[in-house]
């Protein structure tokens, strides 16, 4: 056995014993509430948002990044009907059409019939113009119906209407 394979051997068997010492919390234990159709079943959401943006705080611009801050204020209609409050953090580089931004959102009101709230993290990026969009639901923060909402948001800006195409899941 090699030196660097006997470095290997024991992090593989640390990972292998924490994978076995984690292994029953893991799993979800069965309480016979569900069905697996029904744990599994994926829904759509979709609609339209209005959003507002302030400023929170004076930009910086230094070092040829602007850093920013801003409060949003959405109202959603659709599938989701509700209100969206939030904190962004964005970063504008001094290439034409290349920044990131990462927000917390609080999402309340009405999600196909059920009544609740949860909270979306978002995580983007443009790079000269190509946008890459991550926006999750952070888990366990439903309440009221939606407690279980797990899923993943896309925002869609079309001629400067804001639209939303919302997969998600609700378990028990």
């Amino acid at each position: 056995m090699t030196t660097q394979n006997k470095r290997r051997t024991p992090i593989v068997l640390l990972s292998l014993a924490i994978l076995v010492a984690l292994a029953p919390t893991l799993t979800r234990a069965d309480n016979g509430s569900e069905t697996p159709e029904e744990e599994s079943m994926t829904h759509q959401a979709e609609g339209t948002f209005e959003v507002t943006l302030q400023p929170l705080a004076e930009p910086d611009a230094s070092g040829g990044t602007t850093l920013a801050r801003m409060s949003i204020d959405k109202k959603f209609s659709g599938d989701l009907v509700g209100t969206g409050k939030g904190e962004m953090l964005s970063a504008m580089s001094g290439v034409k059409g290349s920044a990131g931004y990462v927000a917390i959102e609080r999402v309340e009101g009405s999600l196909a019939g059920k009544e609740g709230s949860f909270v979306l993290q978002h995580s983007g990026t443009m790079t000269r113009g190509e946008p890459h969009q991550a926006i999750t639901v952070v888990p366990d923060s439903g309440t009221g119906d939606l407690v279980g909402l797990s899923g993943t948001f896309v925002i869609n800006i079309v001629e400067g209407k804001h639209f939303y195409e919302f997969e998600y899941q609700i378990s028990e």
